[in-house]
């Protein structure tokens, strides 16, 4: 008796591995998604009334059908290509071996492309894809036109240009500041040979008996004195003045790499694990308002579990819910945003009116240095 085989005999479990493998593409009918093991199986297929229907269906509309056909099968190869390879360059076969190793792949036959060489050629004129030809055979390299990346790749350019012009700033500046100490250096005097131009002019001695000056103990009179004095106020004003210009510069250098590091650090997040921070918002009720907690864990930048620093309760709030806290003079805090961003100090001095305090790095390569000015909202009280 004929029919399929019952389930759970060899015969069954035969044609299931037959069919979980790939079949060859010439047995495939596309419009009926169905794949034949044999020549004839897919004779057999190609008579049925279903099948007869598909082609009627087809010949009312091949075009639409095969731009259908053609843009899925571009969509699963492009798709592949970015999430498998990105943007690098890859052998344009390898791909398409990855993409018809899945069993229900469209294929090719089905499309407007005779070979993958026409389907490659198209990817490079419909500018989906950097394609090149070698002696190894096609490559292609997928062109990410995401928003989201083209913006990120902006970015990054934008951002090697800041650095680029920061340096190129900072050298030009320091050049000039060389120039500057040349011009301001005192020429030394230079000494020449006497000469007498006429070697027969007459020389006339006169003689004033004037008064003796005053010697002093050392053999130097006023006038000597007063010359080597002068001398030397000149030479410690130069070397005051060369000090000041080297000091001048190197405050000029500090100042442009905190304006860079300004740049680098300072973001609209800040959010840190580890900070005392004030609840500002009355959506939860009085009953948490102006309370102060600490961020346990930060989420996804922007929010933050918080537990309430003299109650066992915990909460999950935005950013905008919160602010920082400022303790008083001697006690530790941490940066959370701006130049120094991560690094923890001892807050030194707070001045009310221009809303800034003054805080000494405590710890790293930064060590001991005193920042002044800093924000309220750039620092926190860091839990003990």
């Amino acid at each position: 008796m004929g029919g399929k085989a019952e389930k759970g005999t060899p015969k069954y479990i035969a044609n299931k591995i037959k069919a979980k493998g790939l079949q060859k593409l010439r047995w495939y009918c596309q419009m009926c998604q169905k794949q034949c093991r044999d020549e004839n199986g897919f004779k057999c297929h190609t008579m049925s009334e279903s099948h007869q229907r598909q082609l009627l269906l087809f010949a009312d509309n091949a075009s639409r059908y095969i731009d259908e056909f053609s843009r899925e099968f571009a969509d699963g190869y492009l798709e592949l290509l970015k999430r498998q390879f990105g943007t690098k360059r890859v052998n344009a076969n390898k791909v398409y071996q990855d993409y018809i190793s899945n069993r229900d792949h469209l294929h090719m036959n089905a499309t407007q492309w005779e070979t993958l060489t026409d389907f490659v050629k198209w990817l490079g004129r419909e500018g989906k894809c950097v394609v090149d030809e070698t002696e190894k055979g096609w490559f292609v390299a997928y062109i990410d036109r995401d928003p989201a990346a083209i913006a990120a790749q902006e970015a990054k350019v934008k951002k090697e240009k800041m650095d680029k012009d920061d340096q190129e700033r900072m050298l030009e500046f320091i050049q000039k500041q060389v120039e500057k100490g040349k011009k301001e250096r005192n020429v030394e005097p230079s000494y020449t040979e006497f000469k007498r131009e006429n070697s027969q002019e007459r020389l006339t001695l006169n003689i004033n008996l004037k008064r003796k000056p005053e010697e002093k103990p050392d053999g130097l009179t006023k006038s000597a004195l007063q010359a080597q004095k002068t001398k030397e106020e000149s030479t410690s004003k130069k070397k005051k003045t060369e000090e000041r210009n080297k000091q001048s510069a190197l405050d000029a250098i500090k100042e442009m790499q905190e304006k860079a590091r300004e740049r680098a650090n300072r973001k609209d997040h800040w959010l840190t694990e580890g900070i005392i921070v004030k609840i500002v918002t009355k959506s939860l009720g009085d009953k948490f308002f102006k309370r102060k907690a600490v961020i346990e864990r930060v989420v996804e930048k922007y929010a933050a579990h918080v537990k309430l620093v003299d109650d066992n309760v915990k909460l999950k709030l935005d950013q905008n819910h919160l602010e920082t806290v400022i303790p008083s003079s001697g006690r530790v805090v941490k940066f959370v945003n701006g130049a120094y961003s991560g690094q923890n100090g001892v807050l030194k001095n707070i001045n009310v009116e221009e809303y800034c305090c003054d805080v000494e790095i405590s710890a790293g390569p930064l060590s001991g240095r005193l920042v002044k000015g800093v924000q309220y909202e750039d620092i926190s009280k860091l839990a003990s």
